[in-house]
């Protein structure tokens, strides 16, 4: 079996420039922006868009896609570094939250952008975040970090609840030590506060 046929150089930088054109104006302006608009701002014709993407589903689809697939990658690195003993579990789930809360602003807009135009895309990276979440949490649970009765629905519910974009930085960073408490008995976080690094 032979996966897609790869790309011309030339085409696959048109690709990703249009994929790159079009999450920007979808984070910014919503999914009703127009296929030209998008063309232009890619710097390719239209008839090259459509080449690549034939429907604007296709091309949302697309960016959800790619959003999957960076978001697993920092999930399977989160999961190898507990594995290999390079990090707790409990440090990688709140390194989680704080990456959904400060680091990743537009990947979170661009969700809400979407949300019931790409549900299958969607749907796979919601699937791919909870697997890895329980797999988080087994394991903080397994070394005593996490307080035995925090179930995954939990950390998923404090992902599902974190601050907005509008919150301002000292809140938000004030929310994710709150959060911390919440999830660790005191002698891990006394733990924790030993392993982090002085300013």
């Amino acid at each position: 079996m032979t996966g897609q046929p790869r790309l011309r150089a030339d085409a696959q930088r048109n690709r990703e420039a249009i994929l790159d054109a079009a999450r920007e104006l979808v984070v910014g302006r919503g999914p009703a922006i127009g296929m030209d608009e998008i063309a232009a701002a890619a710097g390719v014709a239209v008839g090259t868009l459509y080449r690549h993407f034939p429907t604007k589903q296709d091309l949302v689809e697309a960016i959800v896609a790619e959003l999957a697939v960076m978001v697993g990658a920092s999930l399977d690195s989160a999961l190898s570094r507990v594995g290999s003993g390079a990090t707790s579990a409990i440090d990688e789930i709140v390194a989680l939250l704080h990456g959904v809360v400060i680091d990743m602003r537009q990947e979170r807009l661009l969700r809400f952008a979407v949300t019931g135009l790409a549900e299958d895309s969607l749907q796979d990276l919601r699937q791919r975040g909870r697997a890895a979440v329980e797999q988080l949490v087994a394991a903080a649970h397994r070394d005593g970090s996490l307080y035995p009765d925090v179930a995954v629905d939990d950390v998923i519910l404090l992902l599902a609840t974190s601050p907005s974009d509008a919150v301002p930085a000292p809140e938000q960073q004030r929310w994710l030590t709150l959060a911390r408490r919440a999830l660790c008995p005191v002698s891990e976080l006394e733990a924790g506060n030993r392993r982090r690094p002085r300013a």
